[in-house]
């Protein structure tokens, strides 16, 4: 038996820079997975590895559009959009070719054929824009996670107390847990690590803040 109720009333009201006080994230993760069903914590292993670098891929992207519940679906598209639009921004600032590097999920042979359909619109598009042409890295990483976090309360706006609003509650969790472990000197130095985004290595480019 799932204990939704019970999960979401022993959760705090988590913000975007919320602290950790008597509890830390990660006890709150074990008091939620006592609380779930195996099938369930499977489910939120699937979107804590969404938000491991290192684990997600065309792969990854293909079973997540797939998935049976919702949320994973629409989180993880709009997830891969993002992403794919970071890219064609570092792209076009390194002289690259635009598309280079972008995940894509479509069937060559069906997109040959004219069959396969395209992109669908990111309406965040313009918003997106403005935060990556942003100066300042850690004003820019923020925007991106606040523009995640509105995408999970826009997801999860009409759930309650189901498994959905719990999976939201765990992606804002996951973005939390990656500002409690950065300071200001690692702020610092991420646009050298940003060119990572595109998984490629680029010599002779000068990297300025």
């Amino acid at each position: 038996m799932n204990n939704y109720v019970y999960i979401i009333a022993g959760l705090p009201d988590f913000t975007p820079d919320w602290r950790q006080g008597e509890k830390s994230l990660d006890e709150y993760f074990g008091q939620m997975r006592e609380l779930m069903s195996e099938k369930d914590n499977e489910v939120v292993d699937f979107i804590r590895r969404g938000f491991d670098k290192d684990q997600i891929g065309v792969e990854f992207y293909k079973a997540a559009l797939s998935h049976r519940l919702g949320f994973i679906r629409e989180f993880f598209r709009f997830d891969m959009d993002v992403r794919n639009r970071k890219v064609r921004y570092l792209n076009a600032a390194l002289g690259r070719d635009i598309e280079k590097d972008v995940l894509s999920l479509r069937d060559p042979e069906a997109e040959e054929t004219g069959l396969e359909p395209e992109e669908p619109e990111f309406k965040e598009e313009s918003r997106l824009q403005s935060i990556l042409e942003g100066s300042d890295i850690l004003s820019r990483e923020r925007g991106i996670d606040d523009l995640y976090w509105d995408k999970i309360d826009e997801l999860t706006l009409f759930d309650y107390l189901n498994l959905d609003k719990i999976l939201g509650m765990v992606a804002k969790m996951m973005i939390i847990r990656r500002w409690l472990i950065l300071d200001e000197e690692t702020g610092r130095i991420m646009f050298k690590k940003l060119v990572d985004e595109v998984r490629g290595t680029f010599k002779g480019v000068e990297y300025n803040e």
